[in-house]
């Protein structure tokens, strides 16, 4: 098969599943800003902002590494068995100290009494750390319907918690079942409030270990001590890009209860900004997707003959997805805002400039082949480091003045520069001819029609849905252009039956 077709092939199937899967789990953020206040929804998105990073501390690399030695050394079993191995040791240490001092952490984040709530993570980092690397090998062998199988049901399992605990539950013990309430009043407290979305998640990985326990203990095990040498020396600079990535995507959120001006409305801020963020659900799911697919396509058609010129063409086809997706959702905004309720809505205006910033961070990822491929790491943490510094600097700057906005801001700023310097260094080390006039084109082409409808609209004073009417002709004259001009390179990359 065609490598483009392959590559598109493959994120289809991870698509539908993780599209339909992360719907559903997003989903809850309707009922997370209808169920908690945003103070406390501010705690949740603070602990899965703190998460994020101890994500990349439990995994280290190994992910990537794993990618890049099974390209190296192809059929060799022992890459797969150390790889777990060292996987499963570290998070084993990790868990166990985040436990013992579970009540120290706790009060040192300001949740005095709910050392809990470090439990509880460190369970759900450990089963996610671990099955990391089954779920790698899967996308190595192409087992794309495996691995968003899986991947679907932990989704269903915590969404179905989530309703089960934050709705089933209390309007059950409101309500006259009263045969039913004995089973409720033992498994339900009503004052366990916001710990419910930790503790459904915590079942759902484990759910997920358990089904994957067949990949983690069907191998025959063995240590490799100078491959594990190798693999750490690739991954550590990953690592290291890693935290750095960490603080340009989830800094803002935990900067912001020390840097707004008004100290009272800090987790309100969080909580207005953690949902907003998530408004941008189809670019996130977009890029998430893709690279579901794209890293290990990517060291796949490493030695290909005509590697770069996939490797560009797949940047183009990128580019325009994510130029539709960030047209569909701002000319249908008047639908959208409905995924959050109306106290959170004044965030809204951070959307915009959060969907140009995954995009940004999109073209990032795609352009960071040059550094994986050849070995060269360390750019990546370089790099990362140098987003780092814009995020903390502009934050400290802009959140004192202008609040969220400020982090929208600085958020978009930091990944369109790390995209600008990426693509200037990888040109000098793994030069790809990307076609920078049709991607420049199309991306001007998409915020030219978005600021059009955004000055037209108010001034032609249309109800509802003669806004939803006009804006989506602008919708529509783009996708027409996309098709008229791509149609002979989009039936080359249509997938055979």
């Amino acid at each position: 098969m065609n490598p483009l077709k392959k590559l598109a092939s493959q994120t289809a199937i991870y698509g539908l599943s993780t599209i339909v899967g992360r719907l559903l789990n997003y989903f809850l953020v309707p009922i997370y800003t209808r169920v908690f206040l945003p103070g406390e929804y501010g705690v949740v998105t603070q602990m899965y902002a703190i998460v994020t990073f101890l994500n990349v501390a439990y995994t280290y690399g190994m992910e990537t590494a794993f990618f890049r030695f099974s390209q190296l050394e192809k059929d060799n079993p022992r890459i797969y068995s150390t790889n777990l191995i060292s996987i499963i040791s570290s998070s084993v240490i990790l868990g166990l100290l985040l436990i013992i001092f579970s009540n120290p952490i706790a009060a040192w984040m300001g949740y005095e009494g709910h050392g809990i709530y470090i439990i509880w993570f460190a369970l759900i980092l450990a089963f996610d750390a671990i099955t990391a690397i089954p779920f790698a090998k899967l996308r190595l062998e192409n087992k794309a319907k495996k691995y968003a199988s899986i991947k679907f049901l932990w989704i269903i399992s915590n969404v179905f918690l989530n309703l089960f605990f934050l709705v089933a539950c209390p309007t059950i013990m409101k309500g006259n079942m009263e045969f039913i309430k004995p089973l409720i009043n033992a498994i339900y407290n009503p004052e366990m409030g916001v710990g419910y979305v930790f503790i459904s998640n915590l079942i759902s990985s484990f759910i997920t270990l358990l089904i994957l326990l067949p990949e983690i203990t069907g191998i025959r095990f063995s240590f490799d001590t100078i491959l594990w040498k190798k693999m750490l020396q690739y991954a550590l600079p990953l690592l290291i890009a890693g935290f750095a990535g960490m603080i340009n995507e989830v800094m803002d959120r935990l900067m912001m209860p020390y840097l707004v001006a008004d100290k009272s409305t800090a987790l309100t801020q969080i909580g207005i900004y953690g949902a907003c963020y998530k408004v941008s659900i189809l670019m996130t799911l977009f890029i998430q997707t893709f690279r579901q697919a794209a890293e290990p396509f990517f060291f796949t058609e490493a030695n290909a003959e005509n590697s770069k010129k996939i490797y560009a063409d797949v940047m183009t086809y990128f580019v325009i997805a994510c130029s539709i997706i960030f047209l569909g959702v701002m000319m249908n905004m008047e639908i959208v805002k409905h995924f959050v309720g109306i106290k959170y809505r004044s965030g809204l205006t951070v959307v915009p400039i959060l969907l140009l910033a995954n995009l940004c961070l999109g073209i990032f990822f795609n352009l960071s082949i040059w550094y994986k491929l050849s070995g060269h790491t360390k750019w990546g943490a370089y790099l990362a480091i140098f987003g780092a510094i814009i995020t903390l600097t502009l934050n400290i700057w802009w959140i004192p003045l202008i609040g969220y906005m400020g982090a929208a801001w600085a958020t978009l700023v930091c990944y369109a520069l790390m995209m600008l310097a990426s693509y200037a260094i990888g040109q000098r080390y793994y030069p790809v001819s990307y076609n920078l006039p049709k991607i420049l084109g199309y991306l001007a082409l998409s915020l030219a029609l978005y600021f059009l409808s955004d000055y037209l609209t108010p001034m032609l004073a249309l109800n509802k849905i003669g806004s939803l009417l006009f804006n989506n002709l602008f919708l529509c004259a783009f996708l027409l252009l996309v098709i008229l001009k791509e149609i002979p390179n989009l039936k080359s990359l249509r997938i055979r039956k």
